[in-house]
């Protein structure tokens, strides 16, 4: 189940030139405080992808693979973060008319980042909100771009993946955030198939824990209350492509707390004056809390995977 090494290594190819390869950065024990006693940690920086996340290559190949038919329709998405980014620059790219349906509780940079790119945006109440504007303008006719649970999602994620690999072939074990599962899943099949030896961890905020819960029930489950800071990472359920691929690849999957992920939105402005969103900080936050004991020694891949958030709110969360 999930994407093949031909379609990941074709997809590779029809992403060149349009989407940045992310660096890999090697983090220095000495400037780090609380990395994994002599652990060997690289970081793939995906926060400089276009759009700001990862989430800009499953789009594109979403976009750029439908027919003519499709592309005049126009695409629809529900996402209060990196996927609406993502969806509305892919869009403009394929010259194709993109509305992202958005809370109202969205961070305005994201709105403002949206609009710039030529998306329509429509504000809604909350999230189950804009996924019944979603649900409706796909029954209308236009193709509907799914966040997470899009064999194209899990796909772009893979290239992801065999990239990182490419770049840092010596990292055995990677860790890596969940919240629907398109980045997991892709990443992890990658992963896999390129290095059957690796490990690979999942990590998932406390109060939006959908993906671990469906691996301990074996199959997915929808949760009935969210509650977390990492609205990047707070998918009320899963769902069962990404869920099956993420379960035939990832080895475990670990709790992270909201206090866990801020500690590491701090050390990236600390030591690299990077911003990072909750999402982005998880995997930093992982390796120096639930997973530091573990990971002693070992040569450890991490990635900060996004860096929508205006000034405003990052200040609300590490202040």
């Amino acid at each position: 189940m999930g994407p093949t090494l031909e379609q990941i290594e074709t997809a590779a190819e029809r992403l060149c030139g349009v989407v940045v390869e992310t660096p890999v950065l090697k983090l220095q024990q000495a400037k780090w405080q609380g990395l994994p006693v002599e652990a060997d940690v690289t970081v793939k920086l995906e926060l400089f992808q276009q759009t700001g996340s990862f989430k800009a290559r499953g789009a594109y190949l979403g976009i750029a693979g439908l027919d003519d038919a499709a592309k005049a329709a126009g695409v629809v998405a529900a996402s209060g973060g990196n996927h609406a980014m993502a969806v509305a620059w892919a869009a403009n790219a394929a010259g194709v008319d993109a509305l992202i349906a958005m809370p109202e509780a969205t961070d305005p940079t994201r709105v403002e980042g949206c609009e710039a790119l030529g998306a329509r945006v429509e504000l809604c109440a909350d999230m189950p909100a804009a996924f019944e504007v979603m649900e409706r303008e796909a029954a209308g006719g236009r193709f509907l771009m799914h966040p997470f649970e899009a064999e194209h999602m899990a796909l772009g994620s893979a290239v992801l993946g065999a990239e990182y690999l490419r770049q840092a072939p010596e990292v055995e074990v990677f860790v890596i955030p969940v919240g629907g599962g398109g980045m997991i899943s892709g990443m992890s099949r990658a992963i896999k198939l390129l290095k059957p030896d690796a490990l690979v961890f999942g990590v998932e905020p406390v109060g939006a824990d959908s993906m671990k819960r469906s691996f301990e029930a074996g199959e997915p489950v929808r949760l009935e209350r969210i509650d977390t800071i990492a609205d990047s990472l707070g998918s009320p359920l899963a769902m069962p492509y990404t869920f099956g691929v993420a379960h035939e690849n990832v080895d475990e999957i670990v709790h992270l707390t909201d206090a866990q992920m801020v500690e590491g939105m701090r050390a990236y402005l600390d030591v690299l004056k990077i911003m990072a969103e909750p999402a982005c900080a998880a995997s930093l936050a992982a390796i120096c809390g639930p997973l530091k004991d573990r990971l002693a020694g070992n040569r450890v891949g991490i990635i900060a995977c996004g860096s929508n958030i205006g000034s405003k709110r990052f200040d609300s969360l590490v202040s």
